[in-house]
């Protein structure tokens, strides 16, 4: 993800990486998937989509709710990372308020309940970024940037997601490359206005020869960020290419990308409720409140061999990803087409980030320990802050997506056939160390402190490792799971009639160990194996008719599955001897899609029923929850002139329908609003556009028992653009014009929640040749 808006409006023009995805990517290759000029300005529901789609088809024909954003349309609610650019898709709830990753993300009422995106796949070009959404400290936004090599998106919500992708019964979303075939390239560089920070960035497209083209695409940024901690918070960037060869009988693409990226993670600060509202403490803006800060001692934690390790707290998260990717459609003869897409990857890097245990407390008898003031007697609130460092050891995946699909004429219509077979090696290899310090409250710069409670020679260490939250929280994790999956669709359509049916098995092994440290060292005999074998098959049908060529009606049901992967460690064993849980959502869906003139909506009634398992690795519980959530989506835009509106509505009822604890079965799931909603207009005016973005929701409670509130709040975003030359642009966007607080999630005691960032000001000034 990405910390800037403006870059993502500089996307219009920059290119990068290997493209096509879920479906026949020849038909992609001839047709395109960004919308034709006709359709701009429009929910273009006549470009070809290749998400969630075996063979690619129109939004027209499919019987699913898609919706496809290109760069112009990202840049309209000024997203400073990937998570936010998610806001305005309807149906989507994305937590974004934690930096660059580390988002909590799901749809349509599905359950957010172990944080990240445990239903939704996160892809680049069809392949996950990583195959699990919700491990503990390492989810797959982390290791994605939307960068310029950005072409547009494709976002999914349920429908065929639960069978042409594992582990993404909710949705898929896809971050589609550029490939070289708009030529040329730009260059800009982009200033924080009320922040420190530069970053700039480059692309460049080009033939090699008649049948050989290249793209080249990157970014580097440092600064302070829009939280500012004193340190140098942001450092890094990104690089990708590729080069694609045109055959007589299709084409292979190599790709590869390069991303060393360290940002800050933002946590929950100490807050106050009061009859279950949420209210600020004096000194610690929840919007702009950093705990980072100059003032740190180096942290030391253990690795996996018991050696001491000294790391950076002002690292943050420092993700490290290395991938090579090959590509290729060929026309095999007979009407058959093959199509394959291979990645290794190698993930690595260090999450750390400052958790408040406890909201501050004024107490006596305490020093600075670090700092101007070092040594000096301290009078004021102090919190236990919770350094959460984790080692991502290795993150790495070898993926690969081979299909084989063809369509036949028939007297009855015309009869398309895919089969296809997925195989994923997901290595999963942490190590967790929390230490606890005393910490002055304060969100600008804060110093540790000293206490009759501190670890002597430690500056401000209050507990170390295994004596922190009853020594849940020293790790050592080596796992790897090994995917295969064979699925298979069968479409069907004659005249104004398409009717699909997919099924997909997938099963998987999983292996290596996990153990929890004891006395600050990690004993051989206490470690636990993982060897177990789990499966499911998932399906989907759906029928899709077309009243006219502007009017269409749709439906589908749909089963799928989110297998678990740390997760469930540290409780029952997973050696096989007991039942492994697993993740069911099973889903209906009707809607319908209009286009008339300049106006065009996309409007989906949808049910979501889903069974979970989870342990929570702090308090050491199970859970063992059913949900259900029934909703009305829309999504609408319409054009006139030189004026541009999108938006979009979700309504969403969900409860809990069962669950171990009685007391919540009937209560609506937390971080649920009723009502998540967008409004983006834009108007061009000569050389200049203006654009705007209002993203809202009402309410929603901020723990299973419906005791805390999480207040609905508004965030309005800006964007202003300025051809000064026919190759020179300048632009302005602004994040939270308003500044406004909003909060998207509190601890079960709510001490401690999590905001949105406060207003943000940036200004690009872009070359293209």
């Amino acid at each position: 993800m990405t910390s800037h808006s403006l870059k993502l409006t500089r996307m219009a023009s920059l290119v990068s990486l290997a493209v096509f995805h879920m479906g026949s990517a020849l038909a992609q290759e001839a047709a395109g998937t960004v919308s034709s000029d006709k359709e701009k300005n429009s929910l273009n529901l006549n470009s070809v989509i290749v998400t969630g789609t075996p063979t690619g088809t129109s939004k027209m024909k499919a019987s699913v709710s898609i919706s496809s954003l290109d760069a112009d349309q990202i840049s309209q609610s000024a997203p400073t990372n990937a998570a936010e650019i998610l806001r305005a898709v309807p149906g989507v709830r994305a937590e974004s308020s934690g930096g660059e990753g580390n988002a909590n993300l799901t749809v349509r009422g599905v359950p957010i309940s172990a944080g990240g995106a445990r239903y939704v796949q996160f892809q680049e070009d069809g392949l996950p970024v990583l195959l699990f959404g919700d491990i503990a400290f390492a989810t797959p936004d982390m290791y994605l940037r939307a960068d310029g090599s950005l072409s547009h998106l494709e976002v999914v919500r349920g429908g065929t997601a639960s069978t042409m992708a594992t582990n993404a019964p909710g949705g898929i979303i896809n971050f589609i490359s550029k490939n070289g075939k708009e030529k040329g390239g730009s260059i800009g560089i982009t200033k924080g206005l009320d922040f420190n920070q530069t970053r700039f960035d480059f692309d460049y497209g080009a033939a090699l020869s008649p049948k050989t083209r290249m793209f080249i695409a990157g970014f580097y940024r440092n600064g302070d960020s829009s939280r500012p901690a004193g340190v140098t918070a942001e450092d890094g960037g990104q690089l990708r290419a590729n080069i694609t060869h045109e055959l007589d009988n299709g084409y292979i693409r190599l790709s590869v990308k390069h991303l060393d990226d360290k940002t800050p993670m933002n946590m929950p600060v100490p807050v106050r409720t009061v009859n279950g509202s949420i209210s600020e403490m004096a000194g610690i803006d929840p919007r702009t409140a950093s705990f980072y800060s100059p003032y740190w001692t180096r942290d030391i934690v253990l690795d996996k061999n018991n050696n001491k390790v000294s790391t950076n707290v002002n690292d943050g998260l420092h993700a490290v990803s290395n991938a090579f990717g090959l590509e290729a459609s060929l026309n095999v003869g007979n009407g058959w087409t093959l199509d394959e897409k291979f990645r290794k990857s190698t993930n690595t890097g260090r999450f750390i980030s400052i958790f408040p245990a406890d909201n501050a407390n004024n107490s006596s008898g305490m020093t600075y320990a670090t700092g101007p003031n070092a040594g000096k007697a301290y009078s004021g609130p102090a919190f236990t802050a919770t350094v959460f460092n984790t080692s991502l050891d290795d993150l790495g995946s070898t993926t690969n997506d081979v299909r084989l699909s063809r369509a036949f004429e028939l007297a009855e219509g015309k009869l398309a056939t895919t089969v296809g077979y997925f195989s994923s090696i997901q290595n999963v290899a942490l190590t967790w160390n929390f230490n606890q310090y005393l910490m002055q409250a304060s969100g600008d710069k804060p110093a540790l402190l000293n206490s009759a409670a501190t670890v002597a020679g430690s500056p401000g260490l209050l507990a170390q490792g295994t004596d922190v939250w009853g020594g849940c929280c020293n790790r050592a994790i080596d796992a790897q799971y090994k995917t295969n999956a064979l699925y298979t669709n069968l479409g069907w359509e004659k005249g104004d009639w398409n009717v699909d049916a997919s099924l997909r098995y997938d099963k998987q092994n999983a292996s290596g160990t996990y153990n929890q440290a004891v006395k600050q060292t990690y004993i051989q005999a206490n470690t636990k194996f993982i060897n177990y074998d789990v499966n499911h098959t998932s399906y989907s049908v759906g029928v899709n008719y077309r009243l006219n060529k502007d009017l269409a009606l749709f439906a589908r049901t749909s089963d799928g599955i989110a297998f678990n992967a740390d997760r469930i460690m540290f409780g029952n064993p997973l050696d096989g001897s007991t039942p492994i849980s697993t993740n069911i959502v099973k889903q209906n869906e009707a809607g319908v899609k209009w286009k008339s003139g300049d106006f065009s909506s996309f409007v989906t009634l949808f049910q979501a029923k889903t069974s979970e398992s989870n342990f929570e690795a702090t308090t050491q519980k199970f859970s063992s929850n059913t949900y259900d959530a029934k909703g009305l989506e829309v999504e609408a835009s319409y054009k006139i002139g030189a004026f541009r509106m999108t938006g979009g509505l979700t309504y969403t009822n969900a409860s809990i329908t069962a669950a171990a604890d009685k007391s919540i079965i009937g209560k609506t799931p937390r971080r649920q609003a009723k009502y998540v909603y967008q409004i983006a207009p834009t108007y061009t005016m000569g050389d200049a556009v203006f654009g705007a973005s209002l993203i809202g929701t009402s309410k929603s409670y901020g723990d299973d028992g419906n005791t805390l509130t999480l207040g609905g709040f508004n965030v309005l975003n800006a964007f202003a653009n300025y051809q000064l030359t026919e190759r020179l642009q300048a632009s302005v966007s602004i994040n939270n014009l308003l500044n406004t607080i909003g909060y998207t999630e509190v601890e079960g005691d709510g001490h401690a929640a999590r905001s949105i960032n406060g207003r943000s000001i940036r200004a690009t000034l872009k070359y293209s040749f």
